[in-house]
């Protein structure tokens, strides 16, 4: 397997929330499913760390649904929010709750498959978003747990080619109450980015 198709390792996620959230701007996310493989580059995020984190799913405590924020770092961390599944990837080490939400994605392979199943053209909002990614890409419940570390997944990310780009933040989107410093984190000029 060349470099740029490396999956990231175990070690990529565990690091601080907010750093791998950084990290993963640029690497692509990729699903193996019976449809047809689809692909996309990852250009924005938003970490989200534990009990101290008035946005995160786990500011209130370990429960079954937030669980997966205390397991191995990365591992594929779904849920739902206003109808729309909502891809996370789990980070830091055991323990110690912490998560990344993929917000936007660059479609990259499999375009005509995103659009037949969003029911949309290819346009910058094909992805743009985390639910419209979600549906892009036929990411559902049914990939939660997932271990985005297996070379041998339906669901990964893997390096990409090298690139230079900028990276911008601000604070993190439809928060109600968030913390003093910025994490959100995206890819400068890049069209898919949600806002």
């Amino acid at each position: 397997m060349s470099d740029r198709m490396r999956v990231l390792p175990q070690s990529f996620y565990e690091l601080d929330t907010s750093e791998v959230a950084r990290a993963l701007l640029g690497k692509i996310l990729v699903n193996r499913d019976r449809e047809g493989l689809t692909s996309g580059k990852i250009v924005e995020t938003e970490a989200y760390y534990g009990g101290d984190d008035p946005a995160s799913r786990a500011s209130r405590g370990r429960t079954k649904m937030n669980e997966m924020m205390w397991g191995p770092a990365g591992k594929a961390f779904i849920y739902m929010v206003h109808a729309q599944w909502l891809f996370n990837v789990t980070a830091k080490r055991e323990g110690v709750p912490g998560a990344v939400l993929i917000r936007a994605l660059e479609p990259l392979e499999g375009i005509e498959l995103m659009k037949k199943r969003r029911g949309a053209d290819f346009g910058r909002k094909l992805t743009s978003g985390p639910g419209r990614l979600t549906r892009a890409m036929a990411i559902t419940r049914a990939h939660h747990g997932l271990d985005l570390t297996d070379p041998k997944g339906e669901l990964i990310i893997v390096e990409g080619e090298p690139q230079n780009f900028s990276i911008g933040s601000s604070h993190r989107i439809g928060v109600s109450s968030d913390l003093g410093r910025r994490l959100r984190f995206y890819i400068e000029g890049n069209p898919f980015v949600s806002r």
